[in-house]
C-alpha cells in the first residue's frame, strides 16, 4: 500500500467514510459492552458491601484491604490470560467465557461463608474484570466501521462507569429496603443478572472479520463485513484486511517473541505507558476513597457518601462529552488535553489541602472541603472527559492485528497492576505524608506522564486499523525500513 494513502487518507470509505453505522454494529456493542458493565458493578459494589459484612466475616485492616485489592489482583493476569488466548480461541468466544466466570464470581462471593471464600471468589471475579477490559475494546474496534470505531469504542468507558453508579444506587436502594446484616449478599448477587445477559447477547453475535481473516476463513470475515457496513465500504475494508495479513502469512504463532522485533518493542511500550499514565493519576484513589478523603476534610460521614454518588455521576455525564469529543478531536490532543488538566487538578487539590486551615473557630472549616470536593470533580471531568475514553480507544487502535490480543492484554496487565499498588499505597500515603502530600506526589508522577504524552503518543484518527499499523510500523522503525523497502519504486519512478 502506498504509503501516502495511510498517511492521509483521502477516500469516500474506510475512515472517511460518510455511510451511516449500521444497526446490527450498535447491537453487537451495547452486548459486548455489557461486559463493562459488569468491570465497573464489581469494582464499586465493595464500597459499600464493606460496610456490612464485616462483622459477619471477622474482617480486619488487613483482610478489608484484601478482600478490596484481591479483585485488581486478578484482574491484572485476567488480562494476561485473556490476551493469549483470544488470538486463538477468538475474540468472541472469550467473551462468553468471561460472562461465566463473571457469574460464577458474582455467586461465589454472595454466598462466601468467611473470608477466604470471599478473597478467591473476588479472584475469581478479578479475572474476568481483566479479560473484559482486554477483550471488549478490541472486539468493538474490530468489529466497528472505521468512520466510528472511536464513539463505539468508548462506549466500554461509558458501561465502566455507569456500572460504578449503578452499584453506588443499588447499594443505598438495598439497604434502605431491607438493611440489615445480610444486605450485602443481596449486592453482590446482583451482578449475576448483567453476567448472565452478557452470555446469552454473545452466543448470536459473530466473532470479528479480522479474527476470521486471520485464520483463513475469508467467505466468514466477508458475511461479517456485509452485516456491520454499508455496501461501498465492503470491499474497500476487504482488500486491507487481505493485503494486510498477505504481509504477514509466512510469520510464525503470535506470541511476545515478536517483541525482539524494535518497532514492535518500542510500540509495546508506548501500550504500556498509555494504560499506566492513567492509573498513575490517581483516578482510582477517588474513585475508591473518596469518602475517606472527604472525611479527613471535615465532611459528615452522609456528606461524604453523597458526595461520593456525585463521583459517579459526574463521571457519566463526562463519558458523554468524552464521547463526542472523539468524533471532533484527535486522539494524541483529547490525551493531552486529559493528561494536562489531571495534573492541574491534582496539584489544585494538594493545595488547598495544604495552605487552607482544617478548622475555623474551632469547627471544620467546610470551604475547604468544598474546594476539596470540587477538585475532585473537576479531575473527574478531565479524567472521564478525556483521559480514560481515549486510553481505552488507543490500546484498542495502535497494536497489529495479529498481536493486538496479546499486546493489549499485557498492557491491560500492566494497569491493573499499578491500579493494585497504588489502591495498596494510598492508605498508607494518607497516614505518612496526608491528602496534600499524597496528591503532590500524584501531581509530580502527571507531570512525567504530560512529557510521555507529548513525547509518544501517536495520533490514529481517521485511519483504519491496516493503516495505523503500516503508518506506525515506518514511524517507529525510523522510515529505515520503509526507505529499503520503497527505494526500488522511486527509482522506478525516476527513471
Amino acid at each position: 500500500m502506498p504509503k501516502e494513502q495511510y498517511l492521509t487518507p483521502n477516500r469516500a470509505s474506510g475512515p472517511n467514510s460518510t455511510s451511516r453505522t449500521e444497526p446490527f454494529v450498535k447491537v453487537i456493542a451495547v452486548i459486548a459492552t455489557l461486559g463493562g458493565l459488569l468491570f465497573g458493578y464489581d469494582t464499586g459494589v465493595i464500597s459499600g458491601a464493606l460496610l456490612f459484612m464485616g462483622t459477619e466475616l471477622h474482617l480486619t485492616p488487613f483482610t478489608t484491604g484484601l478482600v478490596t485489592s484481591s479483585l485488581l489482583f486478578g484482574a491484572a493476569f485476567g488480562a494476561l490470560i485473556s490476551g493469549h488466548f483470544a488470538a486463538a480461541a477468538g475474540r468472541k468466544k472469550i467473551i462468553i467465557v468471561l460472562a461465566v466466570i463473571f457469574a460464577i464470581g458474582a455467586l461465589g462471593t454472595s454466598l462466601a461463608p468467611d473470608v477466604h471464600w470471599m478473597i478467591f471468589f473476588r479472584l475469581v471475579l478479578g479475572v474476568a474484570v481483566g479479560g473484559a477490559a482486554a477483550t471488549v475494546p478490541v472486539y468493538i474496534a474490530e468489529i466497528a466501521p472505521a468512520n466510528k470505531r472511536g464513539q463505539l469504542v468508548t462506549l466500554q468507558e461509558l458501561m465502566i462507569v455507569s456500572g460504578q453508579m449503578l452499584a453506588y444506587i443499588s447499594n443505598a436502594g438495598l439497604n434502605a429496603a431491607w438493611g440489615g446484616e445480610q444486605t450485602w449478599r443481596w449486592m453482590l448477587a446482583v451482578a449475576t443478572v448483567p453476567a448472565v445477559a452478557l452470555w446469552f447477547g454473545m452466543m448470536f453475535m459473530p466473532d470479528t472479520p479480522r479474527w476470521y481473516a486471520m485464520k483463513g476463513r475469508l467467505a466468514e470475515a466477508r458475511k461479517v463485513l456485509e452485516r456491520t457496513r454499508a455496501k461501498s465500504d465492503v470491499e474497500w475494508e476487504m482488500t486491507e484486511i487481505e493485503e494486510t495479513l498477505s504481509e504477514e502469512e509466512n510469520k510464525n504463532k503470535p506470541s511476545l517473541k515478536e517483541l525482539r522485533k524494535p518497532w514492535l518493542f518500542k510500540l509495546f511500550l508506548i501500550g504500556i505507558g498509555v494504560a499506566v499514565i492513567q492509573q498513575l493519576s490517581g483516578v482510582n484513589t477517588i474513585m475508591y476513597y473518596a469518602p475517606t478523603m472527604l472525611k479527613a476534610v471535615g465532611m459528615s460521614t452522609d456528606a461524604a457518601l453523597f458526595a461520593t454518588i456525585a463521583n459517579g455521576v459526574i463521571s457519566v455525564l463526562m463519558t458523554f462529552v468524552g464521547i463526542w469529543l472523539l468524533g471532533r478531536l484527535g486522539r494524541r490532543t483529547l490525551t493531552m488535553i486529559g493528561q494536562f488538566g489531571c495534573t492541574a487538578c491534582l496539584l489544585f487539590i494538594g493545595c488547598i489541602s495544604y495552605f487552607m486551615p482544617e478548622t475555623v473557630n474551632g469547627q471544620p472549616d467546610m470551604m475547604r472541603s468544598y474546594l476539596v470536593l470540587l477538585g475532585m470533580l473537576m479531575f473527574l471531568s478531565f479524567q472521564q472527559g478525556a483521559l480514560s475514553p481515549v486510553t481505552w480507544l488507543l490500546l484498542s487502535e495502535i497494536f497489529p492485528t495479529r498481536l493486538r490480543g496479546i499486546f493489549m492484554g499485557g498492557a491491560v496487565f500492566a494497569m491493573w497492576i499499578a491500579n493494585f499498588i497504588i489502591s495498596l499505597v494510598f492508605p498508607m500515603l494518607l497516614a505518612t505524608v496526608g491528602l496534600s502530600g499524597a496528591f503532590f506526589i500524584f501531581a509530580f508522577i502527571g507531570l512525567f506522564g504530560a512529557v510521555f504524552v507529548i513525547k509518544c503518543v501517536p495520533e490514529t484518527r481517521n485511519r483504519s486499523l491496516e493503516q495505523i499499523e503500516h503508518y506506525l510500523h515506518d514511524w517507529l522503525s525510523n522510515d529505515v525500513e520503509t526507505r529499503a523497502v520503497r527505494s526500488p519504486e522511486r527509482k522506478a519512478e525516476s527513471h
